[in-house]
């Protein structure tokens, strides 16, 4: 460990040469079917977990099982020599390519492969520089052959020699109730998905200790806690893997003598039981909540107490949750560089940019990213501008695809990094792992050629491209407004293509069975909204006619309308297919896709079935109206609320309306950056959601949205083309989401419109100052609270109407 992160920064060459004079030609396919595997005797443990990987995965995809041996066979078979240069070389003896002592590539890690021919029969050579560069060497070889039953072929090779660019590529993989499906794994499901990511580059896996912010148990867990832990630490250390621990310091007070005493005996029971820790890295916040002196004053004893046990292992912490107070305070103690500590984290809820962090940071510590890729909400990396009916169904902990924008975040930030550890917290996010797992061997790996390789290797060779193109429409499903993407619909038909012509075998793989979930609940949510969406006209038609046929009536008539989403529901077929698939994911993969089925810890937590049919208009909304209009005493009183109703979105003549949550309705938000150059929205504003109610109440859909800002940002308007004679009157209403920060608005950076307000349970108004627009200009800022922390999330603007008074 410390060797990989001292090379921190150090360019390590990566390439690929052209095969010499008697090596594969482009148009040849070299057939492994009847290989032998060729393997040193005596190889470390790691170097035999590699052996044994490479011959198990074939078989399981072709139903042949490969032979192995220590020295070259006399007969004329196929070959597939693998392991260590200096002790594999006595082995080849003169069918050594003279390449691969010339072009070899050094680096930790590293190996080189080489496939061709001895005379007519085909010969494979995966040289690892080392243990590890045997294991992914192995994987390598498994990513390019084309496994189908009773056929193992290799086309089109290139020799290669390569190394990766990083030290550090790993996967966060907790054992908790919190997780969608982890906590219902067996040890060798567990020990398949760390093969899984070796195969695709990953060296590292961070685990969780038995108590942390989760519940103390799970009705899916096969073994307790403390017993897979100590499980996940052997297998890793089997395949010569890195272990962390992400352990969040959890006790309320370390400036307690007696809860520090009580954390040293409980962390380091966990500790001594480990058969391997590389790192810890304790977690500033979310959770845990320790002011930094006390907090650091914990983590230098508690790395004494870990190097009791594991004289190697080291120390990384984050400053994830603090103020800005607190974050002056961490750096001023990392500034005074402590010995014990081997690294930062850049995690979710670190109040600054990564390059601003890396600048405070002494340039002796590394900083590891700490990506979350699980998330399409409130969280680190949010999908950008997405669609509010995804929001209210598909949810936080969706099965989420996202290959471009995963890419284009790695690229952005990993020159501040030494590395990374991914936050998950399921296997719903399995695609961003394994993109992240290949761009961290190259940076510039070209993500439609991994994508082929997760669908070569995962799903079938004959699905190669299909299946890669489906998981890029999987993502671009998530771009734009639902009711205008098209594509959605044909994203279902490729998959249903599929399904159609898959074998039974993979119509039982879980990575398939996660695409067509997807692929169908996306087609059936847009052919609900556009359902729902036109009861909705439909409903406010009958109110704009409330002054003929009378107030009740109207309102009695929306409402019939309004209910047929639920007693006249459209594409049942593909809605019941959604609820067949999670059966079937469950069954394969234990992943809880709903609380009443598969008791899911909650809906919130990746149980999207459980949201299927949640409404995507305002029905809610009207229905409650309905009920307090009914109330009124006059028709003239209760025709005056539907007409505020179906005015909702007019401002009058010469007024301009904003709906800041909707991306296609909001011409005089300043955007800032936008995701391309700013994926966590640190200087831009993102499209944030909220909840459908608030205190009990229903709210309007466009106040389940807004535009939202992220810890000291401000959010502005700006609008043009005024009528400089004229006097405004500004009506505003403020996002529901629980963050619970003070707001105040400023005109044109001088004139205040409202102090700092706590309290946004309704729309509120106020007067423009006429000298504010005298110029035909206006800008509005509003400014959050400075210096918070927690997750940052205290400016949220949903509704502006400007209006002529």
């Amino acid at each position: 460990m410390d060797a990989q992160l001292n090379r921190f920064g150090a360019s390590l060459l990566l390439f690929a040469f052209v095969a010499c004079a008697g090596s594969i030609r482009a148009s040849e396919l070299l057939d492994f079917t009847r290989a032998v595997v060729v393997a040193p005797p005596n190889l470390s443990g790691p170097e035999n977990k590699a052996v044994a990987m490479l011959i198990e995965e074939v078989e399981k995809r072709s139903q042949i099982r490969w032979q192995r041996a220590n020295a070259w066979p006399a007969d004329e078979i196929p070959v597939i020599a693998i392991g260590q240069g200096f002790a594999l070389k006595p082995l080849a003896g003169g069918r050594w390519p003279k390449m691969l002592s010339e072009k070899s590539v050094a680096g930790h890690e590293g190996f080189s492969a080489w496939t061709g021919r001895e005379g007519s029969v085909p010969i494979a050579l995966i040289v690892g520089n080392d243990a590890r560069g045997v294991l992914y060497g192995a994987g390598w070889l498994l990513r390019k052959m084309e496994m189908t039953k009773r056929k193992i072929i290799v086309p089109d090779l290139l020799p290669i020699s390569t190394a990766p660019q990083i030290p550090l590529r790993g996967h966060q993989l907790g054992y908790r109730p919190k997780t969608n499906s982890y906590d219902g794994w067996t040890l060798a499901m567990w020990e398949q998905y760390i093969r899984d990511l070796a195969v695709f580059g990953c060296n590292a896996i961070e685990l969780i200790p038995p108590r942390s912010d989760d519940a103390a148990d799970s009705p899916h867990f096969p073994l307790p806690q403390m017993e897979t832990m100590v499980g996940m630490s052997r297998i890793l250390n089997e395949y010569g893997m890195d272990v962390w621990i992400w352990y969040p310091a959890m006790d309320k007070d370390y400036s307690d003598p007696a809860t520090v005493d009580f954390a040293l005996k409980e962390w380091g029971e966990v500790f001594q039981k480990l058969p391997r820790i590389d790192a810890i890295f304790v977690p500033g916040g979310d959770p845990g909540h320790t002011q930094p002196n006390h907090l650091m004053s914990l983590l230098e004893k508690q790395s004494t107490n870990l190097r009791r046990y594991h004289p190697k292992a080291q120390m990384w912490v984050s400053p994830q949750s603090f103020n800005r107070e607190w974050m002056d305070e961490f750096l001023a103690i990392v500034k005074k560089e402590p010995a014990w500590l081997a690294g930062i984290v850049y995690g979710p809820q670190v109040r600054i940019p990564l390059p601003e962090l890396r600048a405070a940071i002494p340039k002796k510590y590394p900083i590891r990213h700490y990506p979350d890729i699980t998330h399409s909400r409130h969280c680190q990396y949010p999908v950008p501008d997405w669609d509010l009916s995804f929001s209210l169904t598909e949810g936080r902990e969706v099965i989420n695809p996202r290959p471009v924008g995963m890419a284009r975040i790695y690229r952005l930030l990993q020159p501040y990094t030494c590395g990374f550890i991914t936050y998950s917290e399921g296997c719903n996010d399995d695609v961003n792992k394994v993109i992240w797992s290949a761009l961290g061997w190259d940076r510039e790996a070209d993500v439609g050629e991994v994508l082929r390789e997760y669908a070569r290797y995962f799903i079938a060779p004959a699905w190669t491209d299909v299946f890669a193109q489906g998981l890029l429409a999987l993502e671009k499903n998530w771009e734009g407004p639902v009711l205008e993407n098209k594509g959605i619909y044909t994203t279902l038909q490729q998959f249903q293509s599929l399904e159609r012509a898959e074998t039974p075998q993979n119509k039982l793989n879980w990575r398939f069975q996660q695409t067509l979930y997807r692929a169908y609940y996306d087609a059936y949510l847009r052919s609900r909204l556009i359902y729902e969406t036109a009861l909705e006209e439909r409903a406010l038609a009958h109110l704009r006619e409330a002054p003929q046929t009378g107030s009740r009536l109207a309102m009695s008539q929306a409402e019939t309308v309004l209910q047929r989403a639920s007693t006249d529901r459209v594409a049942a077929d593909w809605r019941a297919r959604v609820f067949e698939l999670a059966e079937a994911l469950y069954q394969s993969i234990r992943m809880q896709l709903s609380v009443v089925r598969y008791q899911a810890i909650s809906v919130g937590r990746g149980a999207n079935l459980d949201e299927i049919d949640a409404p995507l208009n305002n029905r809610l909304w009207l229905e409650q109206r309905f009920e307090r209009i009914r109330e009124l005493k006059t028709e003239s009183e209760r025709l005056a609320e539907i007409a505020g109703i179906v005015n909702w979105n007019n401002p009058g003549p010469g007024g301009y309306y904003d709906d800041l949550g909707d991306p296609g309705r909001r011409p005089h938000l300043e955007r800032g950056p936008g995701f391309e150059m700013d994926p966590a929205f640190f200087q831009s504003t993102l499209t944030g959601f909220g909840d459908r109610s608030f205190g009990g109440s229903a709210f309007p859909i466009s106040w389940w949205r807004f535009g939202e800002t992220l810890y000291d940002t401000p959010l502005r308007m700006r609008y043009k083309n005024l009528d400089r004679q004229a006097s405004y009157r500004l009506r505003v209403a403020y996002g529901r989401s629980g963050a619970g920060g003070k707001i105040r608005l400023v005109a044109d950076e001088k004139m205040e419109i409202h102090p700092y307000l706590l309290d946004k349970a309704k729309a509120l108004e106020f007067d423009i100052p006429q000298e504010a627009t005298a110029d035909g200009e206006l800008l509005l800022t509003w400014y959050p609270e400075l210096g918070k922390g927690g997750n940052g999330r205290n400016l949220q603007v949903a509704e502006v109407w400007l209006t002529r008074k």
